[in-house]
């Protein structure tokens, strides 16, 4: 009885075998069910090689990071020291001189509205109204902070109402530099006994008392004279294509 049955289940496998490997109609349905499965290993292996790149790539962005705290942490204690033997140099000569610059990480949250690119409304804890801040971005000068009903409003570059001291090339020619609502800048009030020339870089001269000495600005592009001082238009170093974080400068001193 059961080699009947064993021969039985023989020939039927044969059968369904041929029946298989010879009609097509009978073999899509398992070709299909067959495609369906490879696809689905083949996402399985993608997304976990996908998952493992990402996973390894993170990590050496980690050990990147961690290398560039390390590097800032060290500037930082380097600067610390400076900043005691300072204190301590003021001290020592009876000074009343003395530095405490605060800088801070702050968000832009919404454009004032819509069309104008210059304008950012800010996310600023204990906002003080009654001063200006001065915006950086990766060390650049980005603009301003003022206030506007209450609540703080980030002038980039380019509005016509940003303003800030600055000084131009190896002669540190003063002049106060100006949003022209385009890429460039202009610098005004520059005195005309200065020789400014094409390729002259700017920088913050920190008498404003909203950025520190030496933040760079831009590159002079052309001069022009007019009323007893000069005029300088300025290709500015900060591109705003994305405003979002900032650091602000609360305090120069």
């Amino acid at each position: 009885m059961n080699k009947q049955l064993f021969s039985f289940f023989t020939i039927l496998i044969a059968l369904t075998t041929g029946a298989i490997y010879y009609n097509s109609t009978i073999q899509q349905p398992f070709i299909s069910a067959l495609n369906f499965i490879k696809i689905q290993y083949h996402d399985s292996v993608a997304f976990v090689e996908n998952s493992i790149d990402k996973h390894f790539f993170q990590a050496q962005e980690i050990t990147e990071l961690k290398e560039k705290l390390h590097k800032f942490e060290n500037n930082h204690l380097v600067m610390q020291q400076l900043a005691s033997e300072i204190h301590d140099l003021y001290k020592e000569n009876n000074s009343s001189l003395k530095t405490d610059p605060q800088v801070e990480l702050v968000r832009a949250i919404s454009y004032e509205r819509f069309g104008d690119l210059n304008r950012v409304w800010m996310d600023i804890p204990d906002y003080n109204s009654s001063k200006i801040y001065g915006l950086t971005h990766k060390e650049l000068v980005a603009g301003i902070v003022i206030n506007q009903n209450g609540r703080a409003l980030g002038l980039l570059n380019s509005d016509i109402k940003s303003s800030y001291a600055v000084f131009i090339g190896d002669k540190h020619a003063p002049g106060i530099a100006h949003g022209n609502n385009s890429e460039y800048l202009v610098v005004r009030y520059i005195p005309a006994w200065y020789s400014i020339k094409k390729g002259d870089e700017v920088i913050t001269s920190g008498l404003d008392n909203i950025f520190f000495k030496g933040l760079k600005v831009g590159r002079v592009l052309s001069v022009t004279k007019a009323q007893g001082y000069q005029n300088a238009v300025v290709e500015q170093y900060y591109k705003a294509n994305e405003p979002g974080y900032f650091h602000m400068i609360r305090s120069v001193r």
